[in-house]
């Protein structure tokens, strides 16, 4: 006949231990908070990009095109979900929809740039950026270069021996040779872990503004004058709880990004109108 205490201890061997609990991220200080001024019913899982007259939702194998106007779809694209496994993030560039793509959760990290055209949606051409950094989450022109961020992750995802601390911004030139590349700084480090940066641009202030996976919250960092750790100037709060974001070129200071509680797009406002 079992024991008490044996029969405890079998049945403390069979019973799961406990998920491991989020961090807990205390509040912050910010320097203000977004104002959001309309929302999209959409499909929306990843992230955002905006234009003139559309926006679109981006869901890893699938991107949406709506009008800007009404909300009404116009166009979707459903990619093969081998070849397209997550799809992050997207903006327009050049009369072109630029995405991040890549294999996450899949190690070892593989991204690429995918190119598709904005009214009707078909892929129009790709990068293939190989393996190696991280995976990319989110991809920008400016100031006459190439930029991407190269997300890393502790746990799921992650490729070790990196971890979210090593997530990390590139500049490239016109052929995708890496130029420079730049290490975020702590202070936002401790906001993303265990996960990275999901999303980012340059506003209509010059200043690069960041997204994490989970938090409401809109790092503004500049690239420092020295050193290899990006400069992080300040906070600011916001409705969407990270993800991939897109500034409106055609209203400066609108910032679109998304609830994954609804999948609705965001259309909020960050910054006065210059």
């Amino acid at each position: 006949m079992i024991s008490l205490l044996a029969a405890l201890a079998l049945a403390s061997a069979q019973t799961p231990a406990p998920a491991a609990s989020p961090p807990e991220h205390p509040p912050i200080a910010l320097a203000g908070q977004a104002q959001t001024v309309r929302r999209y019913a959409s499909d929306a899982r990843q992230g955002v990009a905006v234009g003139p007259d559309d926006v679109y939702a981006v869901s890893n194998w699938t991107l949406t095109r709506y009008d800007k106007a009404t909300g009404e779809q116009k166009a979707q694209w459903n990619g093969d979900r081998v070849r397209f496994p997550h799809i992050n993030s997207c903006t327009l560039i050049d009369q072109a929809l630029v995405c991040a793509s890549s294999n996450f959760p899949g190690v070892p990290h593989v991204s690429s740039v995918e190119t598709f055209d904005p009214v009707d949606l078909h892929h129009v051409r790709s990068v293939a950026l190989g393996l190696g950094t991280g995976s990319v989450t989110w991809i920008e022109r400016h100031d006459g270069f190439w930029w991407a961020m190269f997300a890393n992750y502790d746990g799921r995802g992650g490729e070790a021996p990196r971890d979210h601390r090593h997530t990390t911004l590139v500049r490239f030139d016109d052929q995708w040779r890496r130029l420079e590349a730049w290490a975020i700084p702590a202070s936002i480090l401790e906001r993303i872990a265990p996960m990275s940066l999901s999303g980012g641009g340059w506003g209509p202030d010059g200043r690069l503004y960041l997204t994490g996976h989970d938090l409401p919250e809109l790092y503004v960092v500049a690239i420092p004058d020295g050193g290899g750790v990006l400069d992080h100037l300040e906070t600011r709060g916001i409705e969407a709880e990270g993800q991939a974001v897109d500034w409106d070129e055609s209203e400066p200071g609108m910032l679109y990004g998304i609830t994954r509680s609804t999948r609705e797009i965001l259309a909020m406002r960050v910054l006065p109108n210059p």
